[in-house]
């Protein structure tokens, strides 16, 4: 899918309504920008961070080590 739309004065662009329900995007949603060379690739952000997840496993009474929260960070983002 191809979808063409104009960049404004400020630099914003709209995401069109097919592209938003495919990605399941809302008002506050979260997305990645994902730059490689001339291309951009957006991506929904998942809205459970490396903190919520981290204060569930503490609420829960578990202990975490600091390799297990630096993959839980890890995989919060999937930017370089």
């Amino acid at each position: 899918m191809e979808i063409i739309r104009d960049v404004g004065e400020k630099g914003q662009v709209v995401i069109p309504i097919d592209i938003r329900i495919l990605l399941g995007l809302k008002n506050k949603s979260k997305v990645v920008f994902e730059v490689k060379g001339n291309e951009v690739k957006i991506k929904s952000k998942k809205e459970e961070n490396w903190l919520k997840q981290f204060l569930r496993y503490q609420k829960k009474g578990k202990s975490l080590t600091l390799k297990e929260l630096k993959k839980i960070e890890e995989e919060s983002y999937d930017l370089p």
